[in-house]
């Protein structure tokens, strides 16, 4: 399919969304699994002024996920989709009908998969003879995206006998999961228009992972053969049976609609590119003041973790960080590796006087934080303390000293001190420096001995030695406030970090580098990442920006990694004005990525779908 263009799609008017009902279905609305719930939740804000009443969001039941944010309609239903809600109820499903409380208030309907599960059997046989997909039995996620995919399409088509054609429908499906009806609302020919976007193909995400050159061999891909191989035969054929059976087919980027074509046999009719809502970052003038009060909260960490071994100079010191799903092909965890040991070479041969901090944060399973970190960690606390304590009994009879002097030379200030604080400050300061190297790892991992990333930095001996300007943080738990080593969220980290360096390998889109740049922090992203390649077609000054793109499509892993390498030693070499002023340019570019920008292509799905017969 032909490249995006530039010249802006046409808009829905008033008069359309005035007169159509549109639902999104998704498995995360209020249900938070991936990234499609960011999609999803930063969006609404943009949809809901401009669809009013006439936009609902369609998910599955969750009673642990909704109880903080949903809020039930209550009283006589009286719009039609309330309407069709109590059609459902009086038929004996179970139905909740209400508001998600994010930003935009979005009205919501959540069916409790139980209500069909006695007619899951009637509901495989029937998937099977109409559209000769087989299910495995005991496959409980399928089952419940079955009972999901049953419900829908109940509801949609007690909806269009509701509105009785007074109203256009447009029901927008978000991945396999939430569209298993989708098949049957257009054999059954319910007066619904349908949208599928496959965000990430299910087999594509399966193939990348095991397969180094995904991409290259992408064209010869037998994809029932793999399918079948990855035992997920009938999850790709509920996938392949909703982009087939859409009015409108669509996915996030150009990169996944070679796959779609590949792997799913239908060309996407347009592109979706994710957005941010750029008011969760807004601060206006004050980011640069927030990337200081966060800076200094990772300095705290960083003195913590390293300073009871050796020192560095926190004032040239740069904070770098990946973050993600631990998917060590994918998600570049392997270049970013290679690039950083490269970088530590070449700043050790220059005797550069930087020191490059750099922050793994993703998920993997693990017994506990390293005792020794926490150890250190409380000893630095308990070191401040005690320095409070010797500032304050030092300023009260240093005050007390001078008033009574008519000497204005300033006195030996240790005499202030009494010996029970010299021998406390002497002690700690003594029990909290260690001849240990300080940990490449913040956890004790379960797989401690087959980690990836933990193998790439022994054998390359990127293990936090002193002379080497490249300090790696392994931290595998995701950030927030109650996280011990950084009491701080996850905005606030990045937001303190110089760089965010995230160059996929398989990244359908990649909302990690939309939030650094949302929050004034420079990003690398690659060409083989859907937002990377967006960046590429539509944004040609992007360095200039502040957003970096390794160029990894039809390149070898010798030649991204040397690119790599090159743009973070190329940040580094940049002086703190250069910094600054980078900064500025990259939460000025954020803009280009707010929803307010980007939905014009959600507007023109929806109008080539108003456009089709049934």
């Amino acid at each position: 399919m032909p490249k995006q263009g530039k010249t802006s799609p046409r808009r829905l008017t008033k008069s359309q969304t005035g007169n159509a009902l549109l639902l999104e279905i998704a498995w995360e609305v209020l249900n938070q699994v991936g990234g499609i719930y960011t999609v999803i939740r930063s969006k609404v804000p943009t949809v809901v002024p401009k669809w009013g009443e006439n936009y609902c969001l369609l998910g599955p039941y969750m009673p642990s996920n909704v109880a903080a944010e949903f809020e039930p309609i209550e009283g006589e239903p009286t719009d039609a989709i309330g309407r069709a809600v109590q059609r459902m109820r009086d038929n004996g499903y179970t139905v909740h009908y209400g508001v998600w409380l994010v930003s935009g208030r979005p009205k919501v309907v959540l069916f409790d998969l139980g209500s069909v599960m006695h007619r899951l059997g009637e509901i495989k046989y029937l998937l099977w003879e109409h559209h000769s997909i087989s299910t495995p039995g005991d496959d409980h996620l399928l089952n419940d995206v079955l009972a999901f995919g049953e419900m829908v399409k109940i509801f949609l088509s007690e909806l269009a006998a509701e509105v009785k054609g007074s109203k256009e429908i447009l029901a927008h499906f978000h991945e396999w999961m939430a569209a298993s009806g989708l098949p049957d609302l257009r054999r059954e020919q319910v007066p619904v228009k349908t949208i599928f976007t496959t965000h990430a193909t299910l087999l594509g995400r399966y193939l990348a992972m095991n397969d180094p050159q995904f991409y290259d061999h992408l064209p010869f891909v037998d994809w029932q053969k793999e399918a079948r191989h990855f035992n997920i035969e009938s999850n790709v054929m509920l996938e392949r049976a909703a982009a087939h059976g859409a009015h409108v087919f669509s996915t996030v980027s150009e990169v996944t609609a070679a796959e779609c074509r590949q792997l799913l046999g239908r060309n996407p009719d347009v592109i979706l590119p994710n957005g941010i809502n750029n008011q969760r970052f807004e601060a206006l003038h004050e980011f640069q003041n927030l990337h200081l009060e966060n800076k200094n909260k990772i300095h705290s960490f960083t003195m913590s973790h390293f300073f009871s071994s050796y020192t560095f100079d926190l004032d040239k010191t740069l904070y770098f960080f990946t973050s993600g799903r631990y998917e060590f092909l994918n998600k570049g965890y392997d270049l970013t590796l290679e690039a950083l040991a490269r970088l530590n070479h070449r700043l050790k041969t220059e005797k550069s006087d930087i020191t490059v901090v750099m922050f793994f944060i993703t998920k993997r399973p693990y017994y506990s934080i390293n005792p020794e970190i926490l150890h250190s960690r409380a000893l630095l606390e308990e070191f401040r303390h005690t320095i409070d304590a010797i500032k304050k009994q030092v300023g009260e009879r240093l005050l007390f000293d001078a008033v009574n002097h008519k000497d204005t030379k300033l006195p030996e200030l240790n005499k202030f001190v009494d010996d029970y604080w010299k021998l406390r400050f002497r002690r700690t300061l003594q029990s909290w420096k260690s001849d240990n190297l300080p940990p490449v790892i913040t956890h004790n991992l379960h797989d401690d001995a087959t980690d990836d990333i933990l193998n790439f930095l022994r054998r390359s001996n990127l293990v936090n030695n002193e002379e080497d300007p490249v300090k790696v943080v392994y931290h595998p738990d995701f950030i927030n406030y109650t996280n011990p080593l950084f009491s701080m969220e996850y905005g606030q980290f990045v937001r303190g970090c110089h760089l965010g360096v995230f160059p996929s390998y398989y990244e359908p889109w990649g909302y990690t580098p939309l939030e650094c740049i949302a929050s004034g922090v420079p990003t690398v992203t690659s060409d083989l990442a859907g937002f990377g390649d967006y960046v590429q077609e539509q944004v040609p000054d992007h360095d200039r920006r502040g957003i970096y793109l390794v160029k990894r499509n039809q390149k070898s892993f010798d030649e991204a990694a040397g690119n790599l390498a090159n743009k973070m030693y190329n940040y580094v070499r940049l002086s703190r004005r250069d910094r600054i002023d980078l900064r500025n340019r990259t939460e000025a570019s954020s803009t280009l990525f707010d929803w307010s920008n980007l939905v014009k292509y959600y507007d023109q799905a929806y109008l080539k779908a108003l456009k089709m017969d049934q």
